[in-house]
């Protein structure tokens, strides 16, 4: 796996594209536990659609879960994507009680809450992402005769690029409050390129204005390796821990404190225990990740 670079591309099945399908993956998988901390039925067929056999398998329960350390990592990573996934839900859903009427998703991937979630009549729905990946996802729902649950409006996009432009060219509106997601994004963007993610949204939203963003901690590759192993062995190659850039980078609330937003944080800890799972929080490579909720003043 080759790290991270300025101009690098992928599709769902590569670099960072895969952990947008590894992702939904983990929602299939987290959608027939007992627990159901979240209900995601688009998230096992957008898997298959993307066809890496590894997360068809493991989507649909069919994945030999025998070997211990693995299932161990997948477990915590269904742990964190069901959460996580309902951390995000009811941010929106909380934020639409409030009267906003306007959400954007930041590099959307496979997510399917424009879908899934009960909008409110006259929300838009604003999904931002590659053009690549925007158009498989579209023509995938569509082909399974799934409508949009809000006003859809895809953006296709590169977010290196200049993404404000072509999010006002579809019909956003500065002017109204806005909620914001940045989920499983930021660790993915050099720490320069995160401060100038959160200006631009800063600059795009208006008094009220919300916005939840996550700063997940990759799994090492001592964790990553018996399942990495496993992966390669069926033809799959997957290092997360490459993925991302390293360096020292701002602390999202008290960097969004600067532009006018007050924010509550919340450890990864904090949402296993309030969901029932905290039995496994401290074990979790993920312990360090922190969640962040916004209101622009």
């Amino acid at each position: 796996m080759r790290h991270r670079h300025d101009d690098d591309t992928w599709d769902l099945a590569t670099s960072v594209g895969a952990t947008a399908t590894l992702v939904a993956a983990a929602r299939a998988v987290a959608s027939r536990t007992d627990r159901r901390l979240v209900d995601d039925a688009f998230a096992e067929p957008l898997v298959r659609a993307v066809g890496i056999d590894v997360f068809e398998r493991w989507a649909g329960g069919e994945l030999d879960l025998s070997d211990d350390d693995c299932r161990h990592v997948l477990q915590w990573f269904v742990d964190l994507m069901a959460v996580r996934t309902r951390y995000f839900d009811e941010f929106f859903l909380d934020a639409a009680a409030a009267g906003i009427r306007q959400a954007v998703i930041l590099a959307a991937g496979l997510d399917a809450r424009s879908y899934r979630l009960p909008w409110p009549p006259g929300t838009t729905v604003f999904e931002i992402d590659q053009p690549p990946v925007s158009a498989f996802k579209t023509a995938t729902l569509a082909g399974m005769d799934a409508q949009p649950t809000a006003d859809l409006r895809a953006v296709p996009v590169d977010l290196r690029l200049d993404w404000p432009a072509a999010l006002r060219g579809a019909g956003f509106e500065s002017g109204r409050p806005t909620a914001w997601i940045a989920e499983g994004l930021l660790p993915f963007l050099p720490p320069d390129a995160q401060d100038r993610l959160l200006d631009q949204v800063s600059a795009l939203s208006s008094a009220g204005s919300r916005l939840a963003a996550e700063v997940f901690v990759p799994p090492s590759r001592e964790v990553m390796r018996p399942l990495r192993e496993r992966w390669s062995d069926q033809g799959f190659d997957v290092e997360p821990s490459d993925l991302v850039y390293a360096g020292p980078r701002h602390d999202v609330a008290r960097y969004l404190a600067q532009h006018g937003w007050e924010t509550v944080t919340t450890p990864l800890t904090r949402l296993l225990a309030d969901n029932g799972i905290a039995t496994r929080a401290a074990a979790s490579p993920f312990a360090g990740s922190k969640y962040y909720a916004s209101i622009r003043t």
